[in-house]
C-alpha cells in the first residue's frame, strides 16, 4: 500500500478551552518556519499580535514573514479551496502548513470530517494531528465543569500545559497526572508565554502512521490500562452499553487497551468495529490499533477511528518487532470496556468458526 502523504499539506489543528493560550501559542508558531497558513472564526476579533499582521484584505490577512491568515466563511472547504488556488496561482505565499484554530468549546471532530470526507481536501491535505492547550492555573476547575474541556484533552495527540510559570510545583504536577490518565498516548509539554519548540507540533503524523519503526511508539498500548480479551465466546449486550456518570467528570472517560493473541479475522474485526460505530460512535473517542489479520500474515493492519470516523487501514510491510500481538488502544467516553471486549471477542471467535 503506497503511503502518498508527503505529496500533501499538513494540517494541525490546535484546540483548548477558553483562556488555555491557544492564540499566544499560535502567535509563537507563526515567528518560526516554514511558512504557515492559518484558518481560524473571526480572526479579527481573535487576538493575533498585531506586530505579525502586514495588512487585511477582506477575510484574509497577511502576516509578516510571508504567512497568511484567513477566515472560515460558511464551510471549511471553500476556505481551503481559496487558499489553495491562491498559492497555486501565486497570489498568495507558497504556504508549506495549515494550523486551523478551533474556539473554546468546540469539537474538532466535524473539521476532522471534512479533511476524511472532502475528496478535493483529501488528495491536497492531510490531518498532521490535534494539538490540545491545557491552562496549569485553571484546568482542574475546567476539566470538572465542563465536559466539552475533558473532550478535548481525550482527542489530542500533543498536549500543552499553559502557564506553568504562575502554577505551583504541587498543582502542577497533579494536573500532568489527571491528564496522563484521561489520554496515556499524548506527550505532554510544559510552556511559558506561549514558547513551545514547533518540532514538537509538526510532523506527528498521528492519523497516517506507516513506518513499522515508529507503530509501536504511535500506538502506545503499554500506557493503557489493560482490559481482559481472549474471553469465552460471549454475545455483548447493544442494549445498555454505557457507564454510570457519578463519581466526577474524568469517571466519564475511559482509556483502555485490548490484546489478542491468536491472528483474527478481517471479517470479525470489521463486523465488530462497524457494530461499535452504529450504535456508540459519540462515545467512541479515539482507538487506534495494529491488528494480526489471519488473511494477511506477516503484515499487520493499522486502524485508527475517531467517533464515527474511520480511516483508511493502512498495510504495515512488517511487524514493529517481535510481539505479533494485536493491540487496540480506546478512549471512550460513557462506554463501558467490557462492552467493547466482549463485542471484539464475539465478533471473531464467531467469525472464526467454521
Amino acid at each position: 500500500m503506497t503511503d502518498t502523504v508527503d505529496a500533501r499539506i499538513p494540517i494541525t489543528l490546535l484546540t483548548g478551552f477558553l483562556g488555555s493560550g491557544k492564540t499566544t501559542v499560535l502567535n509563537s508558531l507563526l515567528r518560526a518556519p516554514p511558512l504557515t497558513a492559518v484558518i481560524m472564526n473571526e480572526f479579527g476579533s481573535i487576538g493575533l499580535d498585531h506586530q505579525l499582521v502586514d495588512n487585511i484584505q477582506g477575510t484574509m490577512a497577511l502576516l509578516s514573514g510571508g504567512c497568511v491568515c484567513c477566515e472560515i466563511q460558511g464551510s471549511l472547504v471553500p476556505t481551503l479551496k481559496n487558499l489553495w488556488m491562491g498559492r497555486r496561482d501565486g497570489k498568495i505565499p507558497p504556504y508549506e502548513r495549515i494550523i486551523i484554530e478551533t474556539t473554546g468549546i468546540a469539537d474538532p471532530t466535524p473539521i476532522m470530517e471534512t479533511l476524511l470526507r472532502s475528496d478535493w481536501v483529501a488528495k491536497r491535505h492531510y490531518l498532521d494531528g490535534v494539538v490540545t492547550t491545557v491552562d496549569a492555573v485553571f484546568g482542574n476547575q475546567q476539566l470538572d465543569q465542563h465536559f466539552e474541556a475533558l473532550r478535548q484533552v481525550a482527542g489530542a495527540d500533543r498536549l500543552l500545559l499553559t502557564k506553568t510559570d504562575l502554577a505551583d510545583v504541587a498543582s502542577i504536577q497533579q494536573l500532568e497526572s489527571r491528564l496522563a490518565q484521561l489520554n496515556p498516548s499524548a506527550a505532554i509539554s510544559h510552556i511559558q508565554h506561549g514558547n513551545v519548540d514547533p518540532d514538537s507540533l509538526f510532523k506527528l503524523r498521528a492519523y497516517h502512521q506507516s513506518e513499522p519503526a515508529k507503530a509501536k511508539q504511535w500506538l502506545a498500548a503499554e500506557h493503557f490500562r489493560l482490559v481482559s480479551a481472549n474471553l469465552p465466546l460471549k454475545q455483548p449486550s447493544i442494549l445498555n452499553p454505557s457507564v454510570p456518570t457519578h463519581g466526577g467528570t474524568d469517571q466519564r472517560i475511559r482509556s483502555f487497551s485490548l490484546t489478542f493473541d491468536e491472528a483474527l479475522p478481517w471479517a470479525g474485526v470489521s463486523e465488530a468495529l462497524d457494530t461499535l460505530v452504529e450504535f456508540c460512535s459519540a462515545r467512541l473517542l479515539r482507538m487506534k490499533a495494529i491488528v494480526n489479520v489471519q488473511e494477511y500474515p506477516g503484515r499487520p493492519i493499522v486502524l485508527h477511528a475517531v467517533q464515527h470516523l474511520f480511516y483508511p487501514s493502512v498495510e504495515l510491510p512488517a511487524w514493529p518487532d517481535d510481539d505479533q500481538r494485536s493491540r487496540f488502544v480506546f478512549i471512550t467516553s460513557d462506554l463501558d470496556e467490557d462492552f467493547v471486549s466482549n463485542l471484539l471477542t464475539s465478533f471473531t471467535q464467531t467469525v472464526s468458526k467454521p
